[in-house]
């Protein structure tokens, strides 16, 4: 009998979402279906890498200096058993690729939840208590937004990375992106929620809880916080592609990922020192990937945006 009332409530839920206005915008909007499968091929790959990539890169046991900079296989010059081609030290692009995307989606993810977690507690906080926690809160924000996303992540990293040095750096290089990144995006969440709990806080429900008894940090975390996540879903959505740009950026420039864990923006950080030389394939592939995956993100960003709007219904 359980089993039955299980089965009818996930039945329940599936077709409420199929009956809903944002799944209707979905299906009605061929390029955001497109952004999505794109977006899904692209994080399906990067999970199943090991699996799915026809070469370990990280083995150094299996590669070969003999096989480094051989052009993709329907070159002339080309194996066959490197789809893509190789880079310097002999790892197949394609793989490289394939685990490149996952480092880089990792740090975007986590970088964008600790963002996120840090930017809608302060918007929180600022928005409901209001007075000088309000004032400082945001002063600080005021201050950051002067400032280029990618210089705060630059000073942030470059800080950290002078402080721990050499194979530290490496092994805390992950975590060091991340505070990075995260730090440099919280203030568009702490901002968007602080607004909408303005106008939150002066709503009955809010007053009742408050009349009730209820702890102002049950009161955030229970009321104000579900009728605020709608414009944090959007900006998450985008940021994610900021993120792994920002990532990209800094593995370029020299100061993100080690050239032992590579990622798409150490790729093609290795590849550049080549490109003259004749050797495209090694930056324009990671390139390829890098392009198509943010663009995907900000598609479906766009069109989150249009979906969530009331005003566009």
């Amino acid at each position: 009998m359980s089993m039955n009332k299980e089965t009818d409530e996930k039945m329940s839920v599936i077709a409420r979402v199929l009956d809903s206005d944002i799944w209707y915008s979905f299906t009605r909007s061929k390029v955001t279906m497109v952004a999505a499968l794109v977006t899904f091929l692209i994080f399906a790959s990067a999970l199943f890498a090991p699996i799915i990539s026809p070469h370990d890169p990280f083995d150094l046991a299996s590669l070969s200096l003999m096989d480094s900079l051989l052009p993709p296989a329907w070159n002339a010059e080309g194996d066959p058993n490197y789809l893509l081609g190789t880079d310097d030290q002999g790892r197949d692009v394609l793989s490289t690729i394939l685990y490149g995307s996952r480092i880089s989606l990792a740090v975007g993810l986590v970088s964008v939840a600790f963002a996120a977690v840090l930017g809608i507690t302060l918007g929180l906080v600022a928005g409901y208590m209001g007075g000088r926690v309000d004032a400082i809160i945001m002063r600080v924000a005021d201050v950051q937004l002067s400032f280029p996303a990618i210089l705060i992540a630059l000073l942030i990293d470059g800080t950290v990375n002078a402080l721990v040095g050499g194979m530290d750096r490496e092994r805390s290089a992950f975590t060091v992106l991340v505070i990075s990144i995260g730090l440099s995006f919280w203030v568009q969440y702490a901002r968007t929620v602080r607004s909408s709990t303005l106008v939150e806080r002066n709503k009955e429900y809010v007053q009742a809880a408050r009349l009730i008894g209820l702890h102002p940090f049950l009161i955030m975390l229970r009321h104000v916080l579900p009728n605020v996540m709608g414009p944090v879903l959007v900006i998450a959505t985008i940021n994610l592609a900021l993120a792994v740009i920002t990532e990209a950026t800094l593995s370029f420039l020299g100061v993100g990922i080690p050239g032992t864990q590579p990622s798409l923006g150490t790729m093609i950080r290795t590849g550049n020192d080549f490109l003259f030389s004749g050797e495209w394939w090694i930056t324009f592939f990671p390139g390829a990937m890098l392009a198509a995956l943010v663009l995907a993100v900000n598609l479906l960003g766009d069109w989150l945006r249009d979906a969530l709007n009331p005003k566009l219904r």
